[in-house]
């Protein structure tokens, strides 16, 4: 297996949000990526810039972040066939890794508008060197800047940050000092070709917590209620767990619950509703372990918004 560490820049409406189109808000004006071999030796590297066919003019905060000028934009490859060259280049035996989730979110969602959904075929499996970094060094959660973790692992800055090819170097070289077994553990599932139906439900066991993609549902209701996406199981042992704390909104998007397994203790379980496109929704459910402190706090959180939700109820009364 290859891996892919891939970096784009884009570009946006230059007239402001209210004039963008609203299928594509990002339009990618460059593509770098450097080839990992298995040993993740650097093999190759690709560069294109691409052609705008949307937005004709480049967003001075672009412009300002790039150093970019749109005449070197003018005589790059159109996007279609710049993408065809570069997953002809991938080849078929290879793994995306970014530095967050973002770039894949924008390559699927470039692909979309021009009809070439089937080049990069989701939900999908990569690897996102921000993340990795932070489990490795850090403390798994905080998301730090491409250019802190090259000054904390002390790597040479060579080229300028903010290009696309020197971006997918730095985050190659960072790739590259991980431990192999940290990498493999913790790969992230790309969710913008979400599952359609239940045979297509994903269910991923990580060392200390399980997340579950659910298929479409046609409204909230309909998610929230699904026996899989209100089950609460174990991640060690996957035995259901009691409910201490039944799920509860935070908001229109997020719902939390705290459970508890007879023999690994306490589990808050963590649910983000995901709308699609076409209107539908989808869900992200997290099942993780927890000490009694933190059930504790979930279950004043809960109380104080519904003491909150009370008082607002009074007030339009």
């Amino acid at each position: 297996m290859n891996y892919i560490v891939l970096d784009l820049e884009w570009n946006q409406c230059p007239k402001g949000k209210e004039k963008e189109d609203v299928n594509l808000p990002f339009e990618i004006i460059e593509i770098g990526a450097v080839k990992l071999n298995s040993s993740r030796k650097t093999i190759a590297e690709f560069h294109r810039f691409i052609k705008p066919q949307v937005y004709h003019w480049i967003h001075s905060k672009t412009r300002e972040i790039l150093h970019l000028d749109y005449s070197r934009l003018k005589d790059g490859t159109p996007f279609p066939e710049a993408v065809r060259q570069f997953f002809a280049w991938c080849g078929e035996n290879c793994r995306f890794c970014s530095w967050g989730n973002q770039d894949l979110l924008e390559m699927q969602r470039n692909l979309k508008y021009y009809g070439l959904e089937n080049l990069l075929p989701g939900p999908m499996k990569y690897f996102d060197v921000q993340k990795l970094f932070s489990l490795q060094y850090e403390d798994g959660s905080s998301r730090k800047s491409l250019e802190y973790a090259i000054d904390f692992l002390e790597l040479s800055k060579t080229e300028n940050f903010h290009q696309a090819l020197a971006d997918a170097r730095y985050a190659a070289a960072i790739l590259k000092q991980m431990e192999e077994d940290c990498i493999l553990r913790n790969f992230s599932m790309d969710v913008y070709q979400n599952p359609k139906c239940k045979s297509d439900e994903i269910h991923i066991f990580y060392d200390d917590y399980e997340k579950f993609i659910s298929r479409e549902f046609p409204n909230k209701e309909a998610a929230i209620g699904d026996s899989e996406v209100s089950s609460t199981r174990c991640p060690l042992c996957h035995k259901p767990a009691k409910k201490k704390i039944r799920w509860f909104s935070v908001n229109a998007r997020r719902y939390f619950s705290v459970s508890i397994c007879s023999e690994h203790g306490f589990l808050k379980g963590k649910v983000r509703m995901k709308k699609t496109n076409e209107g539908k929704f989808f869900v992200e459910k997290t099942i993780s372990l927890i000490d009694e402190k933190d059930a504790k706090r979930i279950l004043e959180k809960k109380e104080l918004l519904c003491a909150k939700r009370r008082l607002h109820r009074k007030s339009v009364q």
